[in-house]
């Protein structure tokens, strides 16, 4: 764009451009500005400042859990106790919504509240209180991602509520049913369950936790099933209706089933729908996401796109991970060379799902292994049966097991599946000892405190 056009037309320059105010956009924004760039940071909703992890995602969500543990301690009444969770997390969300945008700020980058789209290559019309024409010759995208809604007839009734949505019900209720039986609505189901509410699951999979391995998911749904969560595998809605005071939910195989409400836990879709991506060339995939190569560069020189809007693996840690990749390339200010070089290939990353106790893995499944022919041994053990671990006993959470996946060869750990207390935790030991090449042997060789979850490797790797 020529200089007199920029003029006529109020253009606003910037060194950096960040669209969505997630984790790795608002790292990279904050690091920018501090090293003296002009950097503008756009957000379609004040009440998303900071991403989706602070505010929607996993605190917020992790508030609630944390609160239905502690209640299934102390009983009482479920709906006083979910109501009162729902105002400290709306408390600790406040907080940190705020914290977040004083700190960008404070950092030097200028928030621009309103909705995006790419009027050009290098050129955003953000439309909010005011319309701003902004330009740069670099842009991260970081728009997040958004609740996949099924078609389904009745979807928009009042009673079917979203993994946001439903964070905020008025009243806890006696009967939920969720749609989807991956991460978010096994997290749903401890939590509301936790409360006091009757919960059925449905997945569409002929059998429940299926990306686990069978052992680890017969162990889930024990502990599952002790909470009241009922599973319906091979179950597909075909329509919401509501009545008086519930809702029906239509299957495919013609039963039906009533609720008080419903989670649609479905998935997660890149957030692209208003960037007008075509305008700026930039090229989606055939599921709706961002392409990029393992720089997480678009095919338009000059952008980037990070976190759950480039298809990767959807969490916040990635994001995080994301925003280096992007600053190495983009700015080569790593300090080290292999941190220069690193890409988004070959990524190894532990996930956990959050129920209870937390299921985590890293690496490869048991499963993955049969698959791939590979040779491998087995480490395992139930946590109730290790003597030597009294940590998850003397919190009165001795369900579990933990699964080890060894090369017999170099005994390296091929991978791990910990269900456990504080598994969240432990998962970042075995993927660090991963990393560094750690034999099974050496990490069941350490010396732990005591009592502590870590002892779980001296009982299932130890001498």
């Amino acid at each position: 764009m020529e200089q007199d056009d920029r003029a006529e037309q109020n253009v606003e320059v910037f060194d950096l451009l960040v669209i969505g105010f997630g984790k790795a956009g608002k790292t990279i924004a904050m690091k920018r500005a501090k090293a003296g760039d002009r950097v503008a940071l756009v957000e379609r909703d004040a009440a998303m400042y900071g991403g989706t992890c602070i505010n929607i995602g996993c605190v917020p969500t992790k508030t609630l859990l944390t609160d239905a543990a502690r209640y299934a301690f102390v009983q009482g009444d479920g709906a006083s106790a979910f109501s009162q969770a729902q105002v400290r997390r709306n408390e600790l969300i406040a907080k940190l919504n705020a914290a977040n945008l004083n700190m960008v700020k404070n950092a030097g980058v200028e928030v621009v509240d309103g909705i995006a789209s790419f009027t050009g290559p290098h050129t955003v019309q953000v439309k909010g209180v005011t319309t701003r024409i902004l330009e740069a010759k670099k842009i991260i995208i970081n728009t997040g991602s958004t609740t996949r809604m099924p078609s389904i007839p009745g979807i928009e009734s009042a009673r079917v509520y979203t993994s946001t949505t439903i964070q905020h019900i008025d009243t806890l209720p006696g009967r939920l049913v969720i749609v989807g039986g991956g991460p978010i609505g096994l997290e749903f189901a401890t939590l509301f369950s936790g409360f006091g509410s009757q919960v059925t699951v449905l997945d569409m999979h002929p059998s429940a936790l299926g990306i686990f391995d069978e052992d680890v998911a017969a162990c889930a749904l024990e502990v599952f099933a002790q909470r009241g969560v009922t599973f319906r595998t091979s179950a597909e809605p075909t329509s919401f209706e509501d009545g008086p005071d519930t809702i029906t939910i239509k299957l495919k195989d013609g039963s039906k089933l009533q609720a008080d409400a419903v989670l649609i836990a479905a998935g997660r879709i890149p957030a692209t729908s208003e960037l007008n991506l075509a305008q700026a060339g930039i090229e989606i995939t055939q599921r709706g996401a961002i392409k990029v190569d393992e720089h997480l560069r678009t095919n338009v020189d000059g952008i980037w796109a990070a976190g759950d809007v480039n298809g990767g693996p959807q969490f916040t840690y990635i994001s995080f991970d994301d925003h280096r990749i992007i600053m190495a390339d983009a700015w080569l200010q790593a300090t080290q060379s292999s941190v220069t070089a690193r890409t988004a290939t070959g990524r190894l990353f532990p996930t956990t799902t959050f129920i209870e106790p937390p299921l985590a893995t890293v690496g490869i499944s048991e499963k993955q292994a049969q698959a791939k022919q590979m040779d491998y041994v087995v480490k395992k053990g139930l946590v109730a049966n290790m003597p030597i671990v009294p940590r998850p006993k003397i919190l009165g959470q001795a369900d579990g097991m933990v699964k080890f996946i060894l090369d017999p060869k170099t005994d390296r750990i091929l991978g791990a599946t910990l269900f456990c207390t504080d598994a969240q935790e432990l998962i970042n030991t075995v993927a660090v000892a991963m990393q560094s090449g750690m034999t099974a042997t050496e990490l069941g060789a350490g010396i732990y405190t005591h009592p502590s979850s870590s002892e779980v490797f001296n009982a299932v790797l130890g001498l």
